[in-house]
């Protein structure tokens, strides 16, 4: 039985809102729904998309005088701030056995770094209305999957800036993390042009579940630390977290089967893990 007290929530109305990664599928969805709920939302987003419901700002979250330049002219618009969503990330093809290039530090600055920059621009606006920090995580953050290891990295130091952001701030800011699974939207593109996709070891989940858990860490009385986005996550969260021998032995065996199946097959950033799959005894 879910426990009444874990489940309240704050009036969303009023409340000042600040996404990241607003044009995209999360940002937007987020965004609708919070505007919708009648809270005050403004985006920041590289690309602004011209028919959003909320005012987005133009923001290079890798440039640290446009983020605080755009932050300013967002807590000026919103008047304050009491949420702050770190949503913005990219994900990419990224295999651990080679030497990281472009493609890893364009993760690393968007996923964490950005981050990062964004939240610091917010701090005192936070403090002075004692809000709240919502990061959209991953659960690559707790349970890597291969050959998207920029990915991971980047989102697990993203949970270890929100772990010494929420001791810093304690008893001021709160800081939550929300841990997606897969959900359909153009961060996967560019893994599944490589030939990396990794359909078949990741489970894509309803948009509208991430945002719920999104909210839900928002908006709850009481803070959660983790929360997670459907039964099948809150599972692999537990067993990556106090059993990650077995969480290793599982993902390594879909491995194993995606490769003996030839889901990767001509894909160059690949050809490692398929010759040493088809070499084993």
């Amino acid at each position: 039985m879910r426990n009444p007290r874990l489940s309240r929530r704050h009036d969303p109305r009023g409340r000042r809102v600040l996404i990241t990664g607003a044009s995209g599928t999360i940002g937007r969805a987020l965004g609708e729904r919070l505007t919708r709920a009648g809270a005050q939302v403004v985006g920041l987003d590289l690309r602004p998309a011209g028919d959003m419901p909320f005012p987005v700002l133009a923001c290079d979250v890798t440039d640290l005088g446009g983020v605080t330049s755009a932050v300013a002219d967002a807590l000026t618009l919103l008047g304050g701030l009491d949420l702050l969503v770190n949503n913005a990330g990219v994900g990419g093809p990224a295999p651990a056995e080679y030497t990281p290039g472009d493609e890893v530090r364009r993760q690393l600055e968007i996923n964490l770094l950005g981050t990062w920059r964004v939240t610091a621009a917010c701090v005192d606006a936070l403090v002075a209305a004692r809000g709240r920090v919502v990061m959209v995580a991953s659960r690559m953050a707790v349970m890597q999957l291969p050959l998207a290891a920029a990915y991971g990295a980047s989102k697990r130091a993203m949970v270890a800036y929100a772990d010494a952001l929420r001791l810093e701030l304690a008893g001021h800011v709160a800081v939550s993390c929300v841990y997606p699974s897969a959900v359909r939207s153009p961060i996967h593109d560019s893994t599944r042009a490589a030939g990396l996709s990794l359909e078949g070891m990741s489970v894509y989940e309803p948009l509208d579940g991430v945002v719920d858990a999104i909210v839900r860490a928002a908006l709850a009385t009481r803070p959660r630390r983790d929360v997670t986005t459907t039964r099948k996550g809150a599972v692999e969260f537990f067993l990556a977290r106090h059993l990650p021998a077995l969480t290793d032995r599982i993902v390594a065996r879909a491995l194993a089967a995606r490769a003996a199946a030839g889901a990767f097959d001509g894909a160059a950033l690949a050809a490692g893990v398929v010759e040493r799959r088809r070499s084993r005894p």
